[in-house]
């Protein structure tokens, strides 16, 4: 039923985008995308703080000590207030400054694009003060409140858009403001949800010094981490406004909004096993930790893949069913944040472990520093006259080697066996990939453009997946536990149409 509701919020988010840059236009569209992302920018003094605090609060779960743990939530909404405040004064003093002087935007759009920035910011901090609440929910491991909150979510989007095509006022300034107001609606379901549910999760004005030094100084070292991979992302964001205009803007946006639609079925999963194996390490069982990382790193890129591959093969079909305005670049960036997100999903069960460990210092400076690699080296491809796609050639490479050095500071940190990890979860996607995705590419390759190669590609992709998977991704154990979970799950299903048949 989780995924049955994810698929769903994924069928109205994807409506909604299309209409939205049908709305907007590809410049506005454009100009929507690179301001809010560069408001997002401010986000590295959160991330570090929300992954210390979705650590410390699984860890006191792991301990089974809820005085403890009430002690964390509220020591950790008393600094994310804080960090509002800061991002506020950042955003409103350097940051309006930078986007009114130096980011690609026309003149005539300048006024509206003041608007998405301040409405943006505001956002953001609503979004900042929640991460607490977000990580209560992910302790106790209510993945399923999630899935509701995203269907309503989606559905005020929905209403958004409608809303669009209903008033005359500027769309792209009348468009930051429902956005802002979705995302506190958002904000105080989350919260509202956690005071009825977790007695613990009430906020307490309190000062506790060494727990917030053990916080502060986590999230410190977490702090570099955060930077690179935020500055990466949205300072390449910039970079392409800079050199090549907001429509540019508009087609990685698109191409964001796909990731972003495909990864969310793997980040729920992770999202799920990450308290686990973090309190795998809290008990001092590391055998069962290990265990963990290896069947969440494969089963993360499996569940990816089968929902990647259809897309990578024929993404210029779909964009043109999805989309009725498809912004040059948009079919070449979506391939390659494909096979970015790919290659980097087998890396989130090595983050949890490191962050799980507590010492993270080597890991967030090495893992970190590579990230931000990411932003010169396109800038000087990009001065050199290199095409706006080479910014994502760099980005693969730097993910093929983050992760193996993250696996390499791993070793140290929990013991992990690299060449074991090698064998059983890298070896194994080589090759079900290989195998996989060789009938569909012979159909598309050897078929002209047409509805019935579109379904025949998607079919065989999606056959040839499960296929290559079950018989050679997954061990003997993982197919009786696979085995088992469907006849649990057709049972539980088949039995609820008995009972309403009868009744």
């Amino acid at each position: 039923m989780l995924y049955m509701r994810m698929l769903l919020s994924l069928a109205v988010s994807l409506y909604t985008s299309r209409i939205v840059l049908n709305t907007l236009g590809v410049q506005d569209f454009g100009i929507y995308n690179v301001v809010g992302g560069f408001v997002s920018m401010l986000g590295f003094l959160n991330s570090s703080m929300s992954s210390a605090t979705q650590r410390f609060l699984s860890f006191e779960i792991g301990r089974n000590d809820s005085f403890q743990f009430a002690r964390v939530f509220s020591m950790s909404v008393s600094i994310h207030i804080f960090i509002g405040v800061i991002i506020l004064i950042l955003a409103e003093s350097v940051g309006l400054w930078f986007v009114n002087v130096h980011l690609t935007i026309p003149p005539e759009r300048l006024s509206a694009a003041n608007w998405v920035y301040h409405f943006s910011v505001i956002a953001f901090i609503v979004g900042v003060i929640s991460v607490p609440y977000n990580s209560v929910i992910i302790a106790h491991e209510r993945m399923n409140v999630f899935a509701w909150v995203s269907i309503v979510e989606v559905s005020l989007k929905l209403l958004i858009v409608f809303m669009l095509l209903w008033f005359g006022f500027d769309k792209l300034k009348l468009y930051a403001v429902l956005v802002f107001v979705v995302s506190l609606i958002i904000r105080f379901i989350y919260s509202i949800y956690c005071n009825r549910n977790f007695p613990e999760s009430k906020f307490r004005l309190f000062w506790d010094k060494p727990l917030f030094i053990t916080l502060i100084s986590y999230a410190g070292w977490s702090l570099w981490g955060s930077a690179a991979g935020v500055l990466y992302s949205q300072g390449v964001n910039v970079l392409l406004n800079i050199f090549f205009g907001p429509a540019i803007n508009a087609a990685r946006g698109i191409a964001y909004q796909v990731q972003g639609a495909i990864n969310s079925f793997v980040s729920n999963f992770q999202m799920a096993m990450n308290p686990q194996i973090i309190k795998s390490y809290a008990s001092d069982d590391i055998k069962y930790m290990h265990q963990l990382l290896f069947q969440g790193a494969k089963y993360s890129f499996f569940l990816l893949f089968a929902l990647s591959l259809p897309i990578i093969i024929e993404t210029e079909i779909i964009l043109k069913l999805w989309l009725k305005i498809v912004p040059e670049y948009t079919v070449i960036f979506t391939q390659l944040v494909i096979v970015n997100i790919l290659i980097d999903s087998i890396s989130g069960p090595l983050m949890t472990a490191a962050q799980a460990s507590g010492k993270i210092k080597l890991y967030q400076g090495v893992v970190g520093g590579l990230l931000l690699l990411i932003l010169p080296l396109s800038y000087l491809f990009f001065k050199l006259g290199f095409p706006a796609e080479s910014t994502f050639y760099i980005s693969i490479l730097i993910s093929i080697i983050a992760t193996y050095a993250r696996l390499i500071i791993l070793r140290n940190l929990v013991h992990i066996n690299i060449v074991y990890f090698l064998k059983v979860v890298v070896s194994k996607i080589i090759i079900v990939c290989s195998i996989a995705i060789f009938i569909p590419l012979t159909f598309r390759i050897i078929m002209v453009e047409s509805s019935f190669r579109f379904v025949l590609v998607g079919l065989s992709s999606i056959t040839c997946t499960l296929c290559s998977i079950y018989f050679i991704g997954l061990n003997k154990t993982e197919k009786e536990y696979l085995f088992l979970t469907l006849q649990k799950t057709f049972n539980r299903v088949f039995s609820k149409k008995i009972i309403q048949h009868k009744s």
